[in-house]
């Protein structure tokens, strides 16, 4: 295709129109720019984020499995292509790395994970607040959000993006301090809230996320249980009231679009030799104890459940572990500092990667209480050191007699049944190996060696700094040199590095937790978990590397099942049976898994029940408690309720989806082309291009950008990034960016543009019907401001004849390829005259079109305050009924008594109530009022707001002609 620099110009200002509708042609440049699949009920949710300017905020609620993640980085890659960059996203701290790769890999988006330690980093080089960052979306975590809550406040974000927010549900709760210090910290700010399980136990969670979003979205809590959560309440109007700020999507609607394999369950049992037994006895004895000097009291509970972890692990990694108590208390004994023992313990204890994480971390954390160990006669207490180091010396030399390993002998019947079945569907040979100790990993590497699988396992962890990842590194660096995968961070870079070699190459993969974060392995069907962990949640995320859309195959996923051990029996159970984790299309449910306030919980009582619990009676009594527990939670009765207010909002919801699809794939289509055309005008000179597989190398990079020169390949839903020896190309590329600043810039003389409609592919009848004749056209540029800015590309067109052509029909002219005459024929006083004129009546009906929307967004803004008014009254009107109840009941109890005492004491009651009675009929007008003029005042800014600015840009006139 062959175009002039007018359609350069023309396509560069529709690749950066700004859109203040929530049509679909304002998701199509982030929507092109992503490696996602077009799923249009993602769309459907981004464009509801995106439907009010006034609104502060909405909650993204599809069913699990759903892409939430996905919905919300478009939103972010819009804004930030609208030059919109203060973007914070707020999760569960085991989630911030996650973010980080989506961002990157699906995206192309940069972001820097703030912690302390980076913000530390960032201080030194003079920034004064980090999370002020002007070319990076900003990840944080719940608990440092909380600590960080003032500088949060200090930036003024465009969007912040909460994950997970079902975690701050109370926040209406003073006891919630992390939900009030993160509303606090984003009061003013537009969130937008992601969670499956918006409605759990009770409906006072509807109004604690929404007012997380906007205490004016409904009044006091008072207001909202007297009119919802009453004996006849009207949950029709809470559903119309949810409306405009709840989106929900279920997986039966759906099913048309996404593809979803199933999870297969297989369980491999095996029983412990006598001598395997005794040793997990006896250190499980020591563990249950109340107080040792081998493990320091502050963290007593976090260090008791990572060693029984280790303990159920491997004979290995309980060796290293016992070895490093040892060493422990014999420096005690010898008097050695002991300052900071219990972070020195911790990083002795090959602790698994989950317990790093600050949200787990603050979990466990313990009130510090002194060592009673130091008993006052020095020589006691060295005996009774010296007692624990022969017992646990003990231990080790019991381990290391042992000769056989029961569990790892089970590994390769769970990998021989694992491949089997892979075999029986055609999958590919992968297995993913998941366990809770790096000792173990190592062990198991050594183990597979040796029975078959040598040359064929990778593994993965925290750190990826053993042999076999630093080789994997190396040659991966020397295969990408020339592209531009390398992002000089070797943790990431390796990484990815270590992720492809097992795609293309290793069998197997050994990894520990840091592999079920941030890491897409949907080539991989066999999932083994060799260390089951207690947390359902973090079971769930294992699974979830595998199982996950894009995944072609069903996933096997095998546990192990230890006979001799009643309590690993009965948590396989619970996880099986209760949270559905290992069987199905979709695993755990969003209602079972929200149902716990968090997993970390559940793993205490777990871990409380191996502690207290010493025989079979013992162990089956506790679990059917907590089990009954359980039971009360999932089972509570809100699905009637839950159905009434979430599902269903819209009952055309099939149609709608099919039309944003269909929609959607016109707009990116017309994106792709204009941007491929508009790069190949401004690049012609810089590089040589391929039309047929949409690739040009770059030879002259642009002065200034620091760009490589190579081959480049313009981004495609089919490629999904799978480049090799490629850059990949789009909008949001520093060149991509380049090229529409550029060509939107041209500064253009009028000429004669001849438009061949005879060559074009297709048919386009409307320009045929022009084909021999010509006439003039102008485009300008129609900027809006009012509640969020506007952009119009106005054509204006006439025929010779006079005949006027239609904003459609303009555009398709420039869909055809054209050439510039030579002859240059300024246009006349006249036909510019004319032209001006006529535009004068499209400015007029874009300003009009804006009007009308910024009206009905106004609209539904003051109703909103109306209802927020009518809440507040309501409280006010409730706490004087109670008040009125309650002087009631007093004078029924007074009526009842003979004691004089009592009567008095009743009595006296009875005139404080009357008085706040009294007070509190005077204090509801006050109320009404200062609620009414509050209202008043929002409406009075509103108008302000609404009232628009426009400025029209001239951005070329023509003489056209088609041919």
């Amino acid at each position: 295709m062959r175009i002039t620099p007018f359609h350069a110009k023309y396509y560069a200002n529709v690749l950066s129109q700004k859109h203040g509708h929530n049509g679909v042609e304002r998701l199509s440049r982030s929507l092109f720019d992503a490696c996602v699949d077009l799923n249009p009920h993602q769309i459907d949710a981004a464009l509801f984020a995106l439907r009010s300017p006034l609104s502060k905020g909405v909650i993204l609620a599809d069913e699990v499995g759903l892409g939430k993640t996905i919905e919300s980085g478009l939103l972010l890659c819009q804004l930030w292509a609208e030059r919109k960059r203060k973007l914070l996203i707020v999760c569960p701290a085991s989630l911030r790395k996650q973010w980080q790769n989506e961002l990157d890999e699906k995206f192309n988006l940069p972001s820097v994970v703030l912690d302390a330690k980076t913000a530390r980093d960032f201080k030194k080089k003079g920034v004064i607040n980090p999370f002020d960052q002007k070319q990076s979306i900003v990840i944080t975590s719940y608990q440092y959000a909380n600590r960080q809550q003032a500088e949060i406040r200090q930036v003024s974000w465009d969007l912040a993006v909460i994950d997970e927010a079902h975690k701050l549900r109370n926040v209406y709760l003073p006891k919630n301090k992390i939900g009030k210090a993160i509303k606090w910290a984003l009061e003013d700010t537009k969130k937008v809230l992601l969670t499956a399980t918006p409605l759990q136990n009770k409906l006072d969670e509807i109004y604690g996320l929404a007012s997380l979003i906007d205490d004016r979205i409904f009044g006091h809590i008072r207001s909202f249980r007297s009119q919802y959560t009453a004996v006849k309440s009207d949950l029709e109007d809470l559903r119309e009231r949810m409306t405009p700020f709840c989106h929900r999507t279920l997986r039966s609607q759906v099913l048309e679009y996404i593809r979803y394999t199933e999870r297969r369950a297989l369980t491999v049992p095996f029983t412990p030799t006598d001598d395997e037994q005794a040793l997990y006895d006896a250190v499980s004895a020591f563990l249950s104890r109340k107080q040792t000097h081998a493990i320091p009291q502050r963290q007593k509970h976090l260090i008791t459940l990572i060693l029984r972890k280790l303990l159920a692990s491997s004979t290995n990694a309980i060796i290293g572990t016992l070895e490093a108590m040892v060493q422990r208390l014999e420096a005690l004994k010898e008097n050695q500092s002991t300052e900071n023992e219990d972070n020195q313990i911790l990083g002795d204890l090959d602790i698994v990667d989950e317990y790093l994480d600050e949200e787990f971390d603050l979990e466990f954390e313990e009130i510090e209480t002194p060592e009673n160990n130091k008993e006052q006669d020095p020589s006691a207490y060295s005996k009774s050191l010296q007692r624990e180091i022969d017992e646990l010396t003990g231990f080790i030399e019991l381990a290391k007699s042992l000769k056989t390993d029961t569990k790892a002998r089970s590994l390769l019947t769970a990998l021989d049944k694992g491949f089997s079945s892979l075999k029986e569907t055609n999958a590919p040979r992968k297995a993913l190996i998941f366990t809770e100790s790096r000792r173990t990993q190592d062990f198991l590497l050594s183990f597979l060696e040796e029975n078959g699988f040598k040359g064929k396992i990778v593994l993965f962890n925290g750190t990826n700094g053993d042999d076999i990842a630093k080789s994997i590194y190396k040659n991966w660096l020397n295969k990408n040199v020339s592209t531009g995968r390398i992002t000089g961070s070797r943790p990431v870079d390796v990484k990815s590095a270590i992720v492809e070699h097992f795609r293309d190459e290793a069998e197997i993969m050994i990894a520990t937790e840091a592999g079920a974060e941030g890491i897409n392995l949907q080539f991989c069907p066999l999932l083994i978990n060799y260390d089951l962990p207690w947390n359902p949640q973090r079971v769930e995320q294992r699974i979830g590397r595998c199982h996950r859309y894009g995944q072609k195959h069903d996933v096997v996923v095998i546990n192990f099942l230890n006979k001799r051990n009643e309590a690993d029996q009965r948590v396989h159970q619970l996880l099986t049976e209760k949270f559905n984790l290992f069987s199905g299309v979709f695993g755990a449910s969003d209602e079972v898994l929200g149902s716990l306030e968090n997993g970390i919980d559940f793993e205490k009582r777990i871990l409380q029940i191996y502690q207290d619990c010493r025989d079979p009676k013992e162990i089956e009594k506790a679990f059917n408690v907590l089990q009954a527990e359980m039971d009360e939670i999932i089972n509570a009765k809100m699905s009637e309720t839950r159905s009434k207010l979430l599902e269903h909002f819209d009952e055309d919801v099939h149609s709608r989806l099919k039309s944003h699809l269909d929609e959607t794939k016109r707009n990116i289509d017309r994106f792709g082309r204009y941007f491929w055309e508009t790069s190949k005008h401004v690049l012609s000179e810089r590089a040589g291009f391929d039309d047929d597989h949409l690739t040009f190398f770059l030879d002259k990079p642009p002065q200034g950008l620091r760009l490589e020169t190579g081959v480049y390949h313009l981004i495609n839903k089919e490629e999904k990034g799978n480049l090799h020896g490629q850059y990949l190309y789009r909008p949001s590329h520093r060149l991509g960016e380049y090229v529409i600043d550029t060509a939107a810039q041209y500064d253009l003389s009028e000429r004669t543009v001849a438009f061949n409609i005879t060559d074009h592919p297709t048919k386009i009848s409307v320009v045929e019907a022009l084909q021999g004749q010509s006439g003039i056209l102008m485009l300008q540029r129609l900027n809006v401001r009012s509640f969020e800015d506007d952009e119009f590309l106005l054509f204006t067109a006439f025929t010779d004849q006079g005949k006027e052509l239609d904003q459609e029909i303009c555009e398709k002219i420039f869909d055809c390829t054209a050439s510039l005459s030579t002859d240059i024929t300024p246009l006349s006083l006249d036909e510019r005259d004319r032209l001006k004129t006529v535009s004068q009546r499209h400015i007029q009906a874009a300003l009009q079109e804006t009007e009308e929307r910024n009206h009905k967004h106004f609209n539904d803004e003051r109703e909103k305050l109306d209802k927020w008014v009518r809440d507040v009254e309501i409280a006010a009107e409730k706490k004087l009924k109670d008040t009125k109840d309650r002087i009631r009941d007093l004078q029924r109890e007074t009526n009842k008594t003979t004691n004089l005492d009592a009567q008095l004491k009743l009595q006296e009651q009875i005139r404080d109530l009357e008085r706040k009675k009294k007070k509190l009929r005077r204090e509801i007008f006050d109320v009404q009022d200062e609620a009414e003029e509050k209202r008043d005042q929002l409406i009075d800014n509103l108008r302000k707001r609404m009232e628009s600015e426009s400025q029209v840009e001239m951005l070329f006139n023509i003489r056209w002609e088609v041919r």
